[in-house]
């Protein structure tokens, strides 16, 4: 600017911008790296047992899993019998393992069609603050809390044909004893329905949980512009909730691929396989009966399967999550 005298006022040079530097520069701080030598101690002290323990437990078991897939081997002394990709020919023209991936898919599909939906609409009703609602939220989730394995004794007793509460009930009814479990045809849609069953209850908290964390004006203000509820619920809840319904239904998928725990207590994979998933086709081939080499190959289709849709779920549908 030039003054009344007619000199001309230069503004200060920054000390970061040299002579060059716009008016009103002045010196930058990076909050970012304030802390950066203090953090270091901390990544020596604890980040090397993590990564050791992380490549012990999962690194090495996952390559030897892979180098194991390559050979016929039941598991005693060192594999010598190199049969390359032999045992995943075999896997993919086994029907037991057809069966398992189809019961996976099966399970995902009623997961996703029928346990979201209930527990979305459980969690409509509980989550907010009514009288009665922390009770029937402790209600519905308690089979969640059930360690798996004690939910599989407890429905194999209840589907019993001979002692059970299924057979009971026929028996009230006049109707003859069904052995559902032991019917292959059914075996499968019993297993579903305590998958239902055990967890829904997980999803719906992390429903309830989205929908405390919805702003209570957006609802009030969509009333007053004469919104139903159904039309809230559609323009307003859903909108605001899709990052947990996301979660929600990643959670759901992965947890079906690896469904075990339940089944074995419940049917064991059985009868003639009918009940097998992945993991349960795993652990009957690969450990009872000792094919190591084919119980690894279907181990790497598995872990393949799975990294392969959590990755490119995260990358299609949680990018910005």
């Amino acid at each position: 600017m030039v003054d009344a005298a007619g000199t001309i006022d230069r503004p200060a040079a920054s000390p970061l911008a040299g002579n060059d530097a716009p008016p009103g520069a002045r010196r930058r701080s990076f909050p970012r790296y304030r802390n950066v030598g203090t953090a270091w101690p901390v990544l020596v002290l604890f980040l090397p047992p993590a990564l050791l323990l992380f490549t012990l437990f999962v690194i090495l078991p996952m390559g030897e899993a892979g180098w194991y897939s390559l050979f016929d081997w039941s598991g005693y002394g060192a594999p010598e019998k190199f049969v390359g990709l032999r045992n995943f020919e075999l896997l993919l023209r086994n029907g037991a393992f057809q069966t398992a991936l189809t019961n996976n898919g099966l399970i995902i599909l009623v997961s996703l069609l029928l346990q979201l939906p209930l527990a979305l609409w459980l969690a409509t009703l509980v989550a907010h603050r009514i009288p009665g609602a922390t009770a029937f939220r402790l209600v519905f989730f308690l089979p969640y809390v059930l360690a798996d394995v004690a939910a599989g004794l407890i429905w194999r007793f209840i589907y019993d044909g001979d002692y059970g509460l299924v057979a009971s009930l026929a028996s009230l009814m006049g109707f003859a004893t069904p052995y559902v479990l032991a019917d292959r045809d059914y075996a499968i849609y019993a297993v579903l329905a305590v998958v239902v069953w055990k967890y829904f209850g997980f999803h719906m908290m992390l429903f309830i949980a989205g929908l405390q964390s919805i702003d209570k004006s957006l609802h009030e203000a969509a009333e007053l512009d004469g919104a139903s509820p159904a039309k809230r619920f559609r323009h307003v809840t859903l909108p605001l909730l899709a990052p947990t319904i996301r979660l929600s239904v990643f959670f759901s998928v992965i947890g079906s691929l690896q469904l075990f725990d339940m089944i074995m207590p419940l049917t064991g994979g059985g009868p003639s396989n009918s009940t097998q998933t992945m993991v349960t086709f795993l652990y009957t081939y690969g450990v009872t009966r000792m094919k190591v080499g084919f119980g690894s190959a279907i181990g790497v289709v598995l872990f393949l399967i799975c990294v392969t849709v959590a990755f490119g779920y995260r990358r299609m549908f949680m990018r910005h999550d």
